[in-house]
């Protein structure tokens, strides 16, 4: 199978070196929620020619380039216009065996939930952009948004792993509902398993809540039910936080966990062994939260 796609959007960071290497690795990693391998990026360029520096936009490609020679693919050419401002992101071709292609859809009740990065850029973008992000957190960020999810072309070709898909702007809850509904069934997730970046308290406390939170949380609250235990106030500001590069969440038949755990601590990921959360028989909720 071919795998095509494209992602792009304004800085989210102020240095143009890794707003390139951000923007790329968000786009690549698309490839790898399917499972695939990408073989080539393409660039997406809009830039505001009479307003910044050309060798501005050379550091933005100069970012993208080096995520692409992270991924082992060249980015081999691609489209410039003038535009009133930055604009960057990647066109990727990746291909997957189909016997290996992961989908969105697929998951089975008493499959468990693996997810493989922190929640939370959202919060400590917006922290960055009003100007509070406190010292020390922008690396924590950078690394974040830059990580490559290089892992699910290797969990694509574990047959037990039945759904798989990275979370993006519509937060976890949004492509939790999406697998949810996909798959006929519905997901209960453990709060306090879910993993959160650092700082996400802190910027919870000073409400530097993106306004794609509340847009992601009204169209789709009513899919949603938190149970008793929950800070609910809490939880539906971190659950629908729109994430940039997010990690994989997965839905893994019980017989394939270990294969999967093992897999994960070989990547360094020994952080993310524990399950956020197990598919059950399809209720009135798609989702439903317990402490």
């Amino acid at each position: 199978a071919i795998i095509s796609t494209t992602d792009f959007f304004l800085p989210i960071v102020d240095d143009a070196f890794d707003f390139g290497r951000v923007a790329a690795a968000n786009a690549i990693s698309d490839v790898y929620a399917m499972g695939g391998t990408p073989l080539m990026a393409i660039a997406i360029l809009g830039f505001p020619v009479d307003k910044l520096p050309v060798e501005t936009a050379q550091q933005i490609l100069e970012g993208g380039r080096s995520i692409c020679k992270e991924a082992g693919i060249p980015l081999a050419g691609g489209h410039t216009i003038d535009s009133n401002d930055p604009i960057f992101g990647l066109a990727v071709t990746g291909r997957a065996t189909l016997n290996h292609l992961k989908r969105n859809i697929g998951a089975e009740a008493g499959d468990l939930l693996f997810l493989t990065k922190p929640i939370g850029t959202g919060l400590l973008s917006t922290a960055l952009k009003r100007g509070v992000l406190q010292e020390g957190h922008y690396e924590v960020l950078i690394q974040q948004l830059t990580a490559i999810n290089k892992i699910g072309e290797a969990l694509g070709q574990i047959k037990g792993v039945h759904a798989m898909t990275d979370v993006t702007g519509f937060g976890l809850l949004g492509h939790a509902i999406e697998m949810a509904e996909g798959s006929g069934v519905s997901l209960l997730l453990h709060y306090n398993a879910i993993p959160k970046m650092e700082g996400v308290d802190d910027y919870l406390k000073q409400r530097t809540i993106p306004d794609a939170t509340y847009r992601n949380w009204n169209s789709y609250s009513s899919k949603v039910q938190f149970d008793k235990g929950v800070n609910v106030m809490e939880a539906f500001t971190v659950l629908p936080d729109p994430q940039t590069n997010g990690g994989i969440l997965m839905a893994v038949a019980p017989e394939a966990c270990a294969e999967v755990e093992a897999l994960l601590a070989s990547q360094g990921l020994q952080a993310y062994l524990q399950p956020v959360g197990k598919c059950i028989e399809r209720g009135e909720k798609a989702i439903y939260v317990e402490p």
